[in-house]
């Protein structure tokens, strides 16, 4: 088992080398690594993540096939199907790192902001649900003052939206709670600059 600390360690790392476009040379995705795991998997993160084609984590944090135990959805949302894939993870591969990792201009969270400045009828209920999740987190945002700046008041609700999402799997599962409590299992949140290439890591 990878502890939570050495984790982070090395997704920072191949996040520095897909910055720097210098991805680590080992067989990473070929024949001889897809053998290996045939029989199983040992991932040593836990990445719930984004839907954006932008946001590849595997990629990202330049890691290899069985490396990373990726969930993705638009907005990076909590719903149970996320929660019980990450209580899947963690419970049965003994992997001890979670990462929600949002990012920059997120057309999710833009969504549910127009959404509450301006309502409109949803034309689907499927994607109301997405917004309707992300809603509590930026209505906080919202409620702070009068925002003249766009793209600032679009880079808080995303942050908030992150923060909202690693707090809910810290608090919303039995099954998580015990394994951060007892088992060394770490919930962090990230955020990723589709400028820059960079994530970043909120120390909280």
């Amino acid at each position: 088992m990878i502890a939570a600390d050495e984790a982070l360690v090395r997704l920072r790392d191949g996040n520095r080398r897909f910055v720097a476009n210098a991805p680590d040379r080992q067989d990473l995705a070929g024949p001889s690594r897809r053998r290996q795991l045939v029989d199983g998997q040992n991932p040593f993160a836990i990445i719930l993540g984004c839907s954006d084609s932008r946001v590849p984590a595997e990629l990202v944090f330049d890691q290899g096939l069985g490396d990373l135990f990726v969930i993705r959805v638009a907005g990076n949302i909590v719903a149970p199907s996320q929660v019980g894939s990450v209580e899947f993870a963690a419970d049965r591969f003994g992997t001890r790192l979670v990462v929600v990792l949002g990012h920059s201009m997120c057309g999710a969270v833009t969504a549910a902001l127009e959404q509450l400045q301006q309502p409109t009828r949803a034309r689907s209920p499927n994607l109301r649900s997405i917004v309707d999740r992300i809603r509590p987190s930026i209505e906080t945002v919202l409620d702070a003052g009068p925002h003249t700046d766009e793209d600032a008041l679009l880079r808080r609700a995303v942050r908030a939206n992150i923060r909202a999402s690693a707090d809910h799997l810290r608090h919303g599962s039995a099954i998580l709670e015990q394994l951060i409590q007892a088992d060394g299992l770490v919930v962090v949140g990230a955020e990723y600059s589709l400028e820059s290439g960079i994530v970043e890591f909120f120390e909280d």
